[in-house]
């Protein structure tokens, strides 16, 4: 799996830019994503979008429109590029704090990554939100706060949740039932994971998921 991210900034409330690109990664603004990442000064690899929301199309030399009449968000369109031009690894910033229906289409884009064999993070004004399939998410002694899990797919098997105050045990979650919201670190190592489904879940975003180990 390629380590290198590629980054998305769309068009939703800006809860900060506080990402550093290294060589090899890819910044991707959608739609009105643009916008923020002009006023942060970060430079743009590629802006696609229908631009309903900016004033008008970027002058960027990469930059791809979209038909309004289109089926999937701008989000989803910047990462099926991303995943076309080889990348695995995605951050989705400005994704969320705006329309419910947008911030709910990028949980179901963690999904599909995460069935894909990649993994998306949706990065919100004080979390992170991301997506595991039959693997494991795991975090260091020095987490803090809570963490939230929940099925994506109808039934997620062979859930384990260790080092949490609450753990579970070869358990079945299902995505009807808030079992897994408002867990807690306990200041030991703990892990996340699933068998057989994909499952949500949501941490502070102060632990950025790369900086610990899968």
């Amino acid at each position: 799996m390629c380590k290198k991210r590629c980054y998305i900034v769309g068009a939703g409330i800006n809860f900060g830019l506080d990402f550093v690109v290294t060589e090899g990664d890819f910044v991707i603004a959608a739609d009105g994503g643009f916008d923020h990442l002009l006023k942060q000064g970060i430079a743009v690899d590629l802006s696609i979008g229908d631009y309903d929301s900016i004033s008008k199309k970027p002058d960027h030399s990469n930059t791809i429109v979209l038909d309004k009449d289109k089926d999937y968000t701008d989000t989803y369109e910047a990462i099926r590029h991303g995943i076309a031009i080889g990348y695995d690894n995605f951050y989705i910033y400005c994704g969320t704090g705006g329309r419910f229906d947008h911030t709910f289409a990028n949980i179901q884009a963690l999904g599909f990554l995460s069935q894909d064999n990649k993994r998306g993070y949706l990065i919100d004004k004080d979390h992170v939100i991301t997506a595991i399939t039959n693997s494991s998410i795991s975090f260091d002694s020095g987490c803090r706060g809570l963490i939230s899990v929940f099925s994506y797919t109808d039934k997620s098997l062979g859930v384990y949740l260790k080092g949490l105050k609450y753990e579970l045990d070869n358990y079945c979650l299902t995505s009807t039932s808030p079992i897994g919201v408002s867990n807690e670190f306990t200041g030991v190592d703990s892990v996340v994971s699933v068998e057989e489904g994909t499952l949500i879940v949501i941490f502070p975003r102060e632990y950025m998921a790369y900086e610990h180990s899968f």
